[in-house]
């Protein structure tokens, strides 16, 4: 069974691993905007202490971002777990809204969002050109080949 808990000094490091593993390095890019992932709060999904999946956020004003999201074991509700607690945090903070940038080759994630009541909101033509200069491993072919060139917003209002 996993446990699902806020990022800490004992995950911190795994949290950091994860990042760099799963995103090419410390940096994510939305809208311009630079993260350094593995430093942003978040929860962990553990199973006998080994991480299994991960969320981070950022809030600013009334607005809560999700900047990260991996689930290491698919199909068993971990991602919808930490969605529910980074929802949860927000509304603690008294947020309006919960978004989020992905790119438009990741037709998994989404699906994955809208089934979650999460908007279609916006769609940046062309950004990850300009996300690219800031990041330049972002790969040019993405999921199923498809060439990664846009980012789309999805937003849940609270």
């Amino acid at each position: 069974m996993f446990e699902v808990k806020p990022i800490d000094i004992k995950t911190r490091e795994d949290v950091i691993n994860l990042i760099n593993e799963q995103w090419g390095g410390p940096v994510i890019v939305t809208k311009g905007i630079i993260h350094y992932a593995g430093y942003l709060p978040g929860f962990v999904a553990v199973e006998d202490d080994k991480l299994k999946g991960l969320i981070t956020y950022n809030i600013q004003n009334e607005d809560c971002e999700i900047v990260s999201l991996d689930s290491l074991i698919e199909k068993q509700g971990i991602g919808s777990m930490l969605i529910d607690k980074v929802i949860e945090e927000a509304k603690a903070h008294k947020c309006k809204r919960v978004w989020l940038i992905t790119t438009n080759d990741n037709t998994h994630a989404i699906r994955f969002y809208q089934r979650r009541g999460f908007n279609f909101t916006g769609l940046y033509i062309n950004a990850i050109q300009e996300s690219r200069k800031i990041k330049p491993q972002i790969p040019l072919l993405g999921m199923d080949d498809i060439p990664i060139m846009h980012e789309i917003e999805f937003e849940k209002n609270l």
